[in-house]
């Protein structure tokens, strides 16, 4: 996991002397720093992004910068990466939730106080599996089935989904069943 301190991004790209992101001009200044440095990260590479050290976040901001930045991971732009949001605060969680849920996107988070947690928009039923995942570790299509009692093609959707919105991460192993996608949390 690659972790980008967005104190640190906001002190050497705004140079305000601020802790706080607000403003959709100083969103987009950090987003694109941002951007900048997801295309050195190789695939595969889960990035952190460490809100700990910053004061509020303002809707306008938190749409510029997490809400651009999933959409656009969400469409291939940044290759096969993975974004998660680490050190947030209650009041910074509900401002990027509102942003996230305007655009019915999700995204995985780590709270100041350690608790791991969805950040916007998802069905109940892959929150079910997503929890599950979160729970365990990592699962298998064929765990899933049988955990849940589902269909196996029903439980590879919502892997795959999962998968899709980049809110899980995918290997495969070798098992007895041979070789098998495992699903893992990206946190």
């Amino acid at each position: 996991m690659t972790t980008y301190n967005l104190y640190k991004l906001l002190k050497e790209e705004l140079k305000n002397g601020s802790s706080d992101l607000v403003t959709r001009g100083s969103g987009q200044v950090i987003r694109e720093r941002i951007e900048r440095d997801i295309a050195k990260e190789k695939n595969g590479e889960v990035i952190a992004i460490d809100f700990s050290k910053i004061g509020i976040i303002d809707y306008s901001c938190a749409d510029e910068i997490v809400t651009k930045l999933i959409s656009r991971l969400l469409s291939g732009e940044y290759g096969d990466k993975y974004i998660v949001l680490k050190g947030l605060n209650e009041n910074q969680k509900e401002n990027i939730e509102v942003a996230l849920e305007r655009k019915d996107l999700a995204v995985m988070a780590e709270m100041k106080d350690g608790k791991k947690l969805l950040v916007g928009n998802l069905n109940n039923y892959l929150k079910e599996t997503l929890n599950l995942i979160l729970s365990k570790g990592k699962i298998s299509g064929s765990e899933l089935s049988k955990f849940l009692k589902l269909p196996a093609n029903t439980s590879g959707t919502r892997l795959l989904n999962l998968y899709k919105k980049r809110l899980v991460r995918r290997l495969q192993e070798n098992s007895a069943e041979g070789r098998v996608w495992v699903y893992l949390s990206c946190l």
